[in-house]
């Protein structure tokens, strides 16, 4: 018996149906309502025409209700399809705003709900999608929706596309993005440098074009309206060098730089300072992302000797999570922070804060982790803090608290 094997491969094949809305907007305003009453039933306002997808839509606001048998006694909107077209699938959502500032809009969607039959469907140009009775007039009239004689509505249509995807018959390897390495290059090489920054003892060479790309200080400084563009020299007082070359680094490269590297050190305790004042930097030239960066580094390294330090800084600059950290870090170590030499300087800089410092010590003593509720063992909580068995460690908290107090 003969035996024929059919080779498979290389025949088979796939593709993908996917289905997708292209959503587009229309805000409409109508000003003097008062005046469009008594226009009678069935008769609309219109918006411009807008296109979404391709196709044509306009808004439609019956002042009078488009029924005749409700007596006016209703506002009737309306989304129509204005262009010609064939079964156009769609998907709508129309928005009666709020205009006191309560932000209570009157919301119908199909976008944030699965419809049982699908989008809907309009059949040729003039078919509608709409409420006969969207708002009941009286209600309308003595509502925050009406303003100034003035309603102002917001109209999203979605209409649907399905397209075919086939196989990619091709295979490209996208390599990672080296625009931060090819602009550190210029800083590291001084290539085509046109400023010369003067930080103390020290002098950085660099590009005024990218530092005013990067940095809304260093834009206003080159190119504002009372900068100077011809400069080629400036100073920068109240920075430490070594903070100034860092973020000149992440400038330049987009990334956090390597503090041990630029400090020279590999004390944990002076990679936090340095940190610290390049969150302070980076909130005074207006880098962001680096102080965000700075945050996220500073709420890993909290400990006893920077907390209070850090938390000055985080109050002074604004970042909430490092705050809430360092609260709740020195809270649960009150006893040892205090002892610090930053506590002293927290003290001066934001008295307010040792209120707020309260607040937190109160909240960690009142859990049931630091009573008795649980079995007393000779670990430590997340955050250091010795729970003796004797409870030694809670009067010393409620010692240090009312030292805290004393001074406040």
């Amino acid at each position: 018996m003969n035996q024929i094997s059919i080779d498979r491969a290389g025949n088979d094949s796939s593709s993908k149906s996917v289905n997708e809305t292209v959503n587009g907007s229309h805000h409409f305003t109508i000003r003097g309502y008062s005046l469009a009453k008594g226009m009678g039933p069935g008769k609309y306002i219109s918006s411009d025409i807008f296109t979404v997808g391709g196709y044509d839509w306009a808004i439609y606001f019956y002042p009078d209700g488009k029924n005749i048998e409700d007596s006016s006694m209703y506002v009737s909107v309306f989304i129509a399809l204005a262009s010609e077209g064939t079964d156009v699938r769609a998907l709508f959502e129309l928005t009666m705003l709020d205009q006191s500032g309560k932000v209570k809009h009157k919301v119908h969607s199909h976008f944030d709900r699965a419809l049982e039959s699908g989008p809907y469907t309009l059949k040729y140009r003039g078919s509608m999608w709409g409420y006969k009775r969207f708002f009941r007039r009286a209600s309308l009239e003595t509502s925050d929706y009406l303003k100034d004689d003035c309603l102002s509505m917001h109209c999203t249509v979605g209409v649907v596309r399905t397209r075919v995807e086939g196989p990619k018959n091709y295979s490209v390897t996208i390599p990672p993005s080296d625009m931060g390495q090819s602009l550190k290059y210029l800083l590291d090489s001084e290539l085509g440098c046109d400023i010369v920054i003067r930080v103390g003892d020290e002098a950085f060479k660099g590009h005024k074009l990218i530092l005013a790309a990067r940095s809304p200080v260093f834009r206003a400084q080159f190119f504002g309206l009372i900068g100077n563009p011809k400069t080629d020299e400036v100073e920068i007082e109240d920075i430490e060098p070594s903070v100034f070359k860092a973020m000149l680094q992440y400038i330049y490269s987009d990334e956090l730089p390597d503090l041990i590297e630029i400090t020279g050190s590999t004390s944990t305790c002076a990679s936090t300072i340095v940190m610290q004042h390049l969150l302070a930097a980076a909130d005074r030239f207006g880098l962001d992302r680096l102080k965000e960066l700075c945050e996220a580094k500073l709420c890993e390294e909290v400990n006893v000797d920077t907390v209070a330090t850090t938390l000055s800084l985080a109050e002074q600059h604004r970042c909430p999570q490092l705050k809430a950290i360092c609260l709740k870090f020195a809270a649960t170590n009150l006893g040892v922070v205090m002892q610090k030499d930053g506590f002293k300087h927290l003290e001066e800089s934001c008295p307010l804060l040792l209120s707020e410092l309260l607040e937190t010590v109160a909240s960690v003593d009142e859990k049931p982790s630091l009573m008795s509720s649980k079995k007393r063992s000779s670990s430590s909580s997340i955050f250091g803090l010795d729970l003796a068995a004797d409870g030694a460690a809670a009067d010393s908290v409620n010692l240090t608290v009312r030292r805290v107090r004393r001074r406040m």
